[in-house]
């Protein structure tokens, strides 16, 4: 099978298209035809290196977190899943695999794709929506009234994000380019500031939560828009303490090493009144299933920025490093 493999850790040169053995589903695992994969920028931040001290990798290594197709086989114990469904599914943070003709998942991690959606569009939901919901559900827990202020609404995240808070019932401020705007307004927003020519620490005063998915000076802007009390759940700050024992399960080391390295946002949330938390997301066949409901119901709309085929994947990694999509970028597999 064709096989988008990393061959060590870098910039583009790492990665390329080579002919690999397909894989065989082990116990609990399905085997799917791929037909569309998601790309996402933890992709090219693993390629890089980056995420080392969280997963470590033995190479070559068919990378990618998303995907969608149809099931193959499964293997020994699989009662959810028979030959002819069609899947999606966010792969295993410590297996991957999804950037290829032929990928095995084990089954709690996969769920049937929503009816409404063909492949490329089910292919773009996994990471990004799984995210944005345990966000928003699980650690901000938005209610209905609740304000919520989602810098970053027109990427890949935060089309999900927007849509998702205002199925919980909140008010939804973010932040877009003109470009962008249409877009983000279309999709829930009910205060849009564009980022070109305005602070938003200016406009927005006293929300309940944020959800951070820019970073750096955005995320500690952030700290003057969330009211005392309020919650900020970030993707893209610095992990903390919790990053490694609830989310990565993993011991004090780790642990030890985010409370030292998150100290100065940490700090900065204490001074604010705020509680800080920096999330990974979990996969969850479960969490798909309650999404492939929403996607169905027309309560959650999936926007794909650009489809490329299989063969261009370098080339989409490229149009995805630029930071320019509105939505996803997907390729097309099978």
């Amino acid at each position: 099978m064709r096989a988008f493999l990393l061959t060590r850790y870098g910039g583009p040169e790492v990665a390329d298209l080579r002919d690999v053995t397909a894989p065989e589903p082990g116990p609990g695992e399905v085997r799917i035809d791929v037909k569309a994969a998601g790309l996402n920028p933890v992709d090219f931040k693993m390629r890089e290196g980056k995420l080392r001290v969280i997963n470590s990798y033995e190479f070559p290594l068919v990378f990618g977190c998303e995907l969608s197709g149809v099931v193959a086989s499964v293997g020994e114990g699989v009662t959810r899943f028979r030959p002819g469904d069609d899947v999606f599914t966010r792969v295993a943070k410590e297996h991957l695999g999804a950037f290829a003709e032929t990928a095995c998942v084990h089954e709690d991690l996969v769920a049937k794709k929503p009816a409404s959606l063909d492949f490329v569009h089910a292919a773009a939901v996994p990471l990004a929506a799984l995210t944005a919901l345990q966000a928003l559900r699980d650690e901000l827990s938005v209610t209905p009234g609740m304000r919520v202020f989602i810098p970053g609404g027109a990427g890949g995240v935060g089309t999900f994000a927007i849509q998702i808070a205002k199925h919980l019932g909140a008010t939804v401020a973010t932040t877009a380019s003109a470009r962008g705007r249409a877009l983000v307004e279309r999709l829930g927003a009910d205060v849009v500031v564009d980022y070109t020519t305005q602070d938003f620490t200016t406009v927005l005063r006293e929300y309940d939560a944020a959800f951070d998915l820019i970073g750096g000076d955005t995320l500690l802007r952030a700290f003057e828009v969330v009211r005392r009390g309020g919650k900020i759940v970030s993707i893209a700050g610095l992990p903390e303490p919790l990053t490694a024992t609830q989310d990565l399960g993993r011991g004090a080391g780790l642990a030890t090493l985010f409370w030292f390295a998150s100290a100065g946002i940490r700090f900065r949330a204490w001074r604010s009144g705020v509680t800080y938390r920096y999330l990974f997301m979990h996969p969850s066949g479960k969490d798909l299933e309650a999404l492939a409901t929403l996607v169905d119901a027309k309560k959650l709309d999936v926007i794909v920025d650009r489809v490329f085929p299989f063969a261009e994947i370098a080339e989409a990694f490229a149009y995805l490093e630029k930071g320019r999509a509105k939505g996803k970028v997907v390729v097309a597999i099978g």
